[in-house]
């Protein structure tokens, strides 16, 4: 079976939270570590929550996620 899922490039993300606030299944949360540049992305939770809808990826203004496509077999 596949699913889909999304996936964060922290080094690209500004910490705008337009993802957290678009999310539906609210699985994506505040994160608490700082990127290179000094900014605070997200956290995409792994306990399943994401559906891989793509809301947060269209919302996203520095293109730093992606939705990906994950094989479960």
């Amino acid at each position: 079976m596949d699913t889909s899922r999304a996936f964060l490039n922290a080094e690209r993300c500004k910490g705008c939270g337009l993802c957290i606030a678009f999310c539906p299944k609210k699985a994506i949360a505040a994160g608490s570590r700082l990127n290179t540049k000094g900014y605070c992305p997200p956290e995409i939770e792994t306990n399943g929550q994401c559906t891989g809808c793509g809301f947060c990826a269209m919302m996203c203004p520095d293109l730093a996620i992606e939705i990906h496509e994950e094989s479960t077999r």
